[in-house]
């Protein structure tokens, strides 16, 4: 239901910005309003799933609406947009950097590794201790399928395992930082507003 909420509102927007999920959505919209940008005339949409960009890209790209249309998408997910972006008339075997001309964007991993790895791990604790989740993550670490694992790792896992965590999460971690360690994606795809 979401997604097609946040569709309908996109069909007006001068520019829809396509995101996997709503943790996209909320990270975007907290550093778009650190940078003093109320993004008018832009739509942030929520795909619910990368496997649905070639709906989204044909239904609002150049042989839909006509919609200047941007995006941000996991690395390991590429094909999935390099083959939306062709059959939506946007050129064919585009390379990545061509894809980032588009205004697509590669996360390295996805997006929450992309923050905890800008903020550092001491910052994301400090983030999860102000949101009251200090002690659940304390304890999630003690797991035994945890406990080998490096703590950024642990870190991405746990705001992963919960229904909503990661979207709350998204915004926390946006706007704990700094303006001159913003993920380079996002950078990217910020500047293209």
């Amino acid at each position: 239901m979401r997604t097609t909420l946040d569709l309908a509102a996109g069909l007006d927007a001068a520019t829809v910005v396509l995101v996997e999920g709503d943790s996209d959505r909320r990270a975007l919209a907290a550093l778009a309003r650190r940078r003093g940008s109320r993004l008018d005339g832009v739509a942030v949409v929520p795909m619910g799933g990368i496997t649905n960009v070639s709906h989204f890209l044909e239904l609002l790209g150049p042989r839909g609406l006509g919609r200047r249309v941007v995006g941000l998408y996991d690395a390991a997910e590429e094909a999935y947009v390099r083959r939306g972006l062709a059959r939506a008339g946007f050129g064919a075997d585009l390379s990545r950097a061509a894809m980032a001309r588009l205004g697509f964007h590669a996360c390295c991993a996805d997006l929450e590794d992309e923050l905890i790895r800008s903020l550092g791990t001491p910052v994301v604790e400090q983030v999860v201790a102000a949101a009251g989740d200090l002690r659940s993550f304390r304890l999630f670490q003690r797991q035994p399928a945890q406990q080998a694992r490096p703590v950024p790792a642990q870190l991405h896992r746990f705001i992963g395992t919960r229904s909503g965590r990661k979207s709350q999460y998204a915004g926390l971690l946006a706007d704990a930082l700094d303006p001159a360690r913003v993920p380079a994606p996002l950078d990217r795809l910020l500047a293209h507003l």
